[in-house]
């Protein structure tokens, strides 16, 4: 077995998928560019528009707040100062003296930063990832109650390939300036870098917010910005990070791919019954990290070892206990996710296991359709971003926008034998908490996440020295899955550890 990400996020569980169709314009000039790249042609590309800022309001508290939203690109030169590509942004800053900025990124790799902004913590949002939603539902931004906006300004950045962020180069030399894994960390660092730069912001409070693959870049980018470009930032906030792949390899021999999976499935059994709670939490990880574990290690050396597995697996996920049994108490991901639901003939989300879509292919023995969350967000979040540019801000462009990009998924390169993404970045994040003793980092997920299980985390930071004050490396679980934010009352509750975190500077 072997627990893989998607999106937002969610890099290795990208599948081959067609790529999607859901702009708003016509044209499209990636196309073009891509296959003139192809051919090893010079990219010629029209300049982005100008940066262009427009006043909006948004309601925080029952507080009226204004704020600039602003669009804008920066340059990523090679090492002659040619622009190779262009990155957008979005920034929304008010006026106040010695506010902080925080930037943030999603993951995939191949996401746009649009997740975070229309559904975590930028001033709009649009309601997506929960039960029920729909696609076609109307994708009207109103104002978001969760925002951080009114204690920190906000920088959105799509890497190339998403949004409408571009290479200049052809995809043999994007491949390696952008869609590796070090490549990645080197610009994006750079981006943020220079934005503070362009901005008159270097001696600000600086923050670093990473969702999923965004996660893997947070430790990894504000390193970067410690050792080698000089820029010591404040804090990391990692919503539903992939921090260690590795993590999930070799179910046949090691206990972790099971263990970080079942108080994730347990948790979502829990919220069908109505008894979801921090102290029936805390007695799942208990069972997980104490006589689950030591069962498993004893294979056959013990005869009552599965039975006692069995038993309780079943009584913790609530599946039928022939399938358990079957399984010996070690559930695979996506087999559990059709057995869940089989009987409504649906399917659940590897995002949170409670939401759900039908399964076309009911009978098929694998999964024939992607994610029902996965393929439901692409449409709602695409039209509301595209809107808000080009109209709202009135940034104008004819190119193609890309709220998830599946080529950019399908060019990207691990590294030799996945030794890069193997690598993790909880080494970065160890080093970088000891380079700075004030860094704070927070580490926040949903119960109900498959794909970057809250499990991972609560073992990954169990194992790291204390370094001083033991609060400065922190998690927090929230009812919900991988975008747990799109539940008003787990989007408030992180908003309200988040705070803490900002308040210690």
């Amino acid at each position: 077995m072997r627990t893989r990400l998607t999106v937002s996020f969610l890099a290795a569980c990208m599948t081959a998928l067609a790529t999607l169709s859901l702009a708003a314009f016509a044209a499209d000039d990636a196309a073009k560019d891509a296959k003139d790249g192809a051919k090893g042609e010079e990219f010629q590309l029209a300049p982005f528009p100008a940066d262009k800022t427009v006043r909006e309001t948004t309601t925080v508290d029952g507080r009226k707040i204004s704020y600039d939203a602003t669009v804008g690109s920066l340059p990523v030169l090679d090492e002659k100062g040619k622009s190779i590509a262009d990155v957008m942004f979005i920034a929304y800053t008010m006026p106040g003296k010695d506010r902080p900025v925080t930037f943030a990124l999603n993951g995939g790799p191949g996401a746009s930063s649009v997740y975070l902004n229309l559904g975590a913590l930028g001033p709009k949002r649009v309601q997506f990832g929960a039960e029920g939603n729909s696609p076609s539902d109307p994708a009207i931004a109103v104002d978001n109650p969760g925002t951080w906006l009114d204690f920190t300004d906000l920088v959105f950045i799509d890497p190339v390939g998403t949004g409408f962020s571009r290479s200049r180069v052809p995809e043999d030399e994007a491949k390696k300036k952008f869609y590796a894994v070090e490549a990645d960390i080197d610009y994006l660092s750079r981006i943020v870098y220079d934005w503070l730069v362009k901005n008159g912001r270097l001696t600000s409070k600086k923050y670093l917010v990473g969702e999923s693959y965004g996660g893997f870049r947070g430790p990894r980018i504000t390193h970067t910005l410690q050792t080698r470009l000089g820029v010591a930032m404040n804090g990391m906030v990692l919503v539903s990070p992939y921090l260690d792949p590795a993590a999930s390899d070799n179910g046949d021999l090691s206990p972790l791919p099971w263990m970080l999976t079942l108080p994730s499935i347990a948790a979502a059994n829990l919220e069908r019954q109505g008894k979801l709670t921090d102290a029936a939490m805390a007695e799942i990880v208990a069972y997980t990290r104490g006589d689950y574990v030591t069962d498993l290690l004893k294979g056959r050396s013990d005869p009552q070892a599965t039975e006692r597995i069995v038993t309780r697996v079943t009584e913790l996920s609530g599946l039928d206990p022939a399938f358990v049994r079957r399984s010996g108490g070690r559930l695979e991901t996506q087999a559990f996710l059709r057995e869940e639901f089989r009987g409504e003939g649906k399917l659940g989300s590897r995002y949170d296991s409670n939401v759900t879509g039908w399964d076309p292919f009911p009978f098929s023995p694998d999964q024939r359709t992607n994610d029902p969350i996965l393929d439901a967000i692409i449409a709602p979040t695409t039209t509301a971003m595209v809107d808000f540019i080009t109209r709202t801000v009135g940034w104008k462009t004819t190119a193609r926008y890309y709220a998830l990009s599946y080529e950019v998924g399908r060019l990207w390169s691990w590294g030799k034998d996945d030794e890069e993404k193997n690598k993790g970045s909880v080494e970065q994040l160890r080093q970088s908490v000891a380079v700075d003793s004030k860094l704070q980092v927070l580490i926040v997920h949903g119960w109900g996440d498959l794909s970057c299980p809250f499990m991972a985390s609560k073992l990954i930071v169990d194992q790291i020295p204390l370094m001083g004050d033991p609060t400065r490396v922190q998690v927090k679980e929230y009812p919900g899955g991988h975008m747990f934010y799109s539940r008003a009352d787990s989007q408030a509750a992180m908003r309200r550890d988040v705070m803490k975190v900002y308040a210690t500077h």
